[in-house]
């Protein structure tokens, strides 16, 4: 039985399908195969969300959340897109190297591969649910046809242009494995995500959150794998090469997340080693426990941050110094801006964690309004640095990352003394979307913010692209929330809270700062080349997003944002 239209439409996924046609029309015919791919991969998705939205929930998601598998799958692949109709106009004007362009269609077929692998995943685990006789659940003959017909052609895409990047049939058959492991490390991460952490995420966020993961780890991977060959295979018998080539605050930001990752695992090793050898003695005090555990933590952070993790960077990237020494020299090299700029940022930080922790204990006002206090006081720290100093502000929002990572690893393990502090803290500015189990909400706020600017990094002929996460969240959601919140009446659905004024008033703030900013970019030097239908429809479709999508706004907005603005 086919689906019908009414049926497959809501707000969310209209939105959605403006997004990706948006996308598709700008594409140069170079990259018609994406754009195939990219449309199987919307439809596939589009039946895949139908059938478990009409089904019992299968995991433990996000109370409130629809499962938001279109808009978790559609995204970073889009992103990618986006990315490389950028710099297909680069490589036109001769400004980029044919392999920056390569290495870019491998991150977007590597995303695709994670989102496709998860759909399957979804698929075939409704279909077994079907195929049990339970009467909750439904999946027609046609769905089962019509998502094979998808896979087994965005497959043949796939192919087809892998071989138009690779030398040899070898090198084809080597990218397609690896986009292969890609896709299983997605599926194998999202179901432990989805079960170690139950009613936190929708798998939409799910979705979004393991492929991201799993494309930045794995392009790390294949960089490390690259160098080490050329270290130990003389170039006479073989050249390995990977990637772009990285700057050195990008290394040091991938350095020090590798070293988390890997710390995490080593700290839990360690802890359980411990508690075998010597848990059992009930003699010591649970204070003593308590410390000696807190000992293990910081022993191991030290080691690995100070040891491990700047030996990988000075393998992958040749630093002439330690990476540590690095920091400094680069914080050094413009101490007045750069210490005035960390001066600044700590007397905010602390003004404005001062005033609204008190305000969140003893006041009524509504979680959600308390923190968009924070969105515009990121606008407040990010945007007159992004503006005068965008490469020391890449290496504080990695440090702030690091920093976030490192608190959340005490608050989960409460590691004493600050463990039990961080929770009561980070617990006044929770709500719905958040748990005991894992606080998202400061991660995603930073990673919004983070993202456009990192992803800017390089060849960027659309000056606005890196603020597309300060001017979504920082301006255009804030307003939205507190216009809606004090004058909105007209609703955009009956179950929904947002209203027809808030995203109004989102959508109007973002343009008039758009306006402000461009003469401003323009006078620091920026050529500006892009004209204001394109940034309308941008604005515009975002501001809808944010109207009508149950997700987590602060991880899709800025991302659809920033891929409209690449066009």
């Amino acid at each position: 039985m086919a689906i019908s239209p009414s049926k497959a439409m809501n707000g969310e996924r209209a939105v959605v399908l403006i997004f990706v046609l948006r996308v598709l029309s700008s594409l140069p015919l170079a990259l018609l195969p994406h754009a195939l791919s990219l449309s199987l991969l919307s439809l596939f998705s589009l039946v895949v969300e139908i059938r478990v939205d009409d089904s019992p929930s299968l995991f433990k998601t996000r109370p409130g959340a629809s499962s938001g598998i279109i808009l978790g799958a559609v995204t970073l692949p889009t992103v990618m897109l986006s990315k490389l109709i950028q710099l297909s106009r680069a490589v036109s004007l001769q400004q980029i190297e044919i392999g920056e362009l390569e290495h870019m269609t491998m991150q977007f077929w590597a995303a695709s591969a994670c989102s496709c692998g998860v759909l399957i995943f979804l698929f075939i685990v409704t279909w077994c649910a079907a195929n049990n006789k339970n009467p909750h659940f439904y999946c027609s003959v046609w769905d089962a046809k019509f998502s094979l017909s998808c896979v087994i052609l965005y497959s043949a895409v796939c192919c087809i242009s892998l071989a138009t990047i690779s030398h040899t049939g070898f090198n084809t058959a080597l990218k397609l494995l690896w986009l292969l492991c890609h896709g299983f490390a997605t599926v194998k991460l999202i179901q432990h995500l989805l079960s170690t952490f139950p009613f936190c995420a929708s798998i939409g966020e799910a979705n979004l959150v393991t492929s991201g993961l799993v494309l930045y780890f794995g392009d790390m991977l294949a960089c490390t794998i690259s160098k080490v060959c050329r270290l130990l295979i003389p170039p006479e018998l073989v050249s390995i090469r990977y990637g772009i080539k990285r700057s050195e605050i990008g290394i040091v930001i991938q350095g020090v997340l590798l070293g988390l990752l890997i710390f995490s695992a080593v700290f839990k090793f360690l802890i359980h080693l411990w508690e075998y050898f010597w848990g059992a003695n009930n003699s010591e005090s649970r204070e003593r426990k308590e410390i000696w555990r807190s000992l293990i933590f910081l022993t191991s952070l030290g080691f690995i941050m100070i040891a491990v993790a700047p030996s990988w960077m000075m393998i992958v990237l040749d630093f002439d110094v330690h990476p540590v020494l690095w920091i400094f020299q680069f914080i050094f090299s413009e101490p007045f801006k750069r210490l005035s700029l960390c001066i600044y940022w700590l007397v905010l930080i602390y003004a404005s964690v001062l005033r609204f922790y008190n305000i969140s204990k003893n006041s009524k006002i509504e979680r959600i309004l308390l923190r968009k206090y924070y969105h515009l006081l990121a606008v407040l720290m990010f945007l007159p640095a992004l503006i005068y100093q965008p490469k020391f502000l890449d290496l504080a929002f990695g440090a702030a990352l690091a920093v976030f990572l490192v608190l959340e690893i005490i608050r989960v393990w409460r590691i004493w003394p600050l463990g039990q502090l961080v929770h009561q803290f980070m617990s006044a500015f929770t709500d719905h979307r958040d748990s005991d189990l894992i606080i998202v909400s400061h991660f995603s706020l930073l990673l919004g913010c983070a993202l456009p600017i990192w992803m800017s990094s390089g060849f960027n002929d659309r000056p606005l692209t890196p603020f597309a996460g300060i001017l979504s969240l920082g301006i255009g959601d804030t307003m939205a929330s507190m216009v809606g919140h004090k004058y909105g009446v007209l609703r955009w659905s009956k179950t929904g809270k947002k209203t027809i004024e808030g995203t109004a008033a989102g959508i109007t703030s973002v343009l008039a700062a758009c306006s402000v900013l461009l003469p401003l970019l323009a006078s620091t030097g920026y050529f500006l080349t892009q004209h204001w239908f394109p940034i309308f429809i941008a604005v515009t479709t975002s501001g809808l997003l944010e109207a009508y999508t149950t997700q987590l706004d602060n991880a899709f907005i800025p991302l659809v944002f920033y891929s409209l603005l690449c066009l």
